[in-house]
């Protein structure tokens, strides 16, 4: 009998959860816990971290874990890596549910970068107005340029005093389309982005936006991770569950 752990946060993750819940598959959704009102599961949930790897492993043996879908964001790359080798030490089935990174287009100025630091470092000395697209969690690396001014699009208030000395935060989840964004990047004279490669299709309205205002995104790789196994859709991933089970 199986029983998977679907490891959440991504649009990719509700839409399993839905499909293990409709097919009343034994499963368990994790969320990492980094937003206060997370989108509601129709799967048992558990929010946290694991502890490393250790604690991971204590817990797939704990509570009889035969799968895991490690289908959270392709920046979380810690979680990732404690994942497989968690899987690895307990031989443990891994595959990972991913969106297809995205792609430049023709008018796109994409300037890519491999991390954070190479993003700041990327950005130019004199002051502009540079829209992060990159979440609340690596704030801190940009404030070594505090001459720009910076807006941050969050899901939840900040509850602590920002970094950044000249910001502005928009709270908004996802996903977004091509006015709104047109009209943020406008309404903030936004002369630069910041994104990260995140893929799919909730997020990548300002990508088009950028194309249209001809404004530079200063684009961030993907981590490296270890070799896994790696499913694009939906239905390749109930498949390899359901396979699983069946065998």
């Amino acid at each position: 009998m199986t029983r998977t752990l679907l490891l959440g946060g991504t649009t990719e993750a509700t839409r399993l959860a839905r499909a293990l819940a409709e097919a009343g598959a034994d499963a368990v959704f994790s969320y990492a816990g980094r937003t206060h009102s997370p989108v509601a599961q129709p799967l048992p949930t558990r929010v946290g971290g694991f502890g490393g790897v250790a604690g991971f492993v204590d817990y797939l043996r704990a509570e009889a874990i035969t799968h895991v879908v490690d289908a959270t964001h392709p920046f979380a790359a810690q979680m990732s890596r404690n994942v497989i080798a968690a899987c690895d030490a307990t031989g443990v089935p891994l595959c990972a549910f991913e969106r297809p990174a995205w792609q430049a287009a023709e008018g796109d100025r994409w300037i890519h970068v491999a991390d954070m630091a190479s993003a700041v470092a990327a950005l130019p000395e004199t002051p502009m107005r540079v829209f992060l697209a990159i979440g609340k969690q690596n704030l801190n690396v940009f404030a070594v340029k505090p001459q720009h001014h910076y807006l941050l699009r969050l899901v939840d208030a900040p509850e602590t005093e920002l970094p950044l000395p000249d910001c502005a935060v928009e709270l908004a989840r996802g996903p977004f389309d091509l006015a709104g964004d047109l009209e943020l990047l406008r309404h903030h004279r936004i002369t630069h982005i910041v994104a990260k490669n995140a893929g799919g299709t909730g997020a990548m309205a300002k990508l088009t936006a950028a194309r249209k205002l001809d404004l530079p995104i200063v684009m961030i790789n993907r981590p490296e991770l270890p070799t896994r196994q790696v499913l694009g859709d939906l239905a390749e991933v109930m498949a390899w569950l359901f396979h699983a089970s069946d065998a």
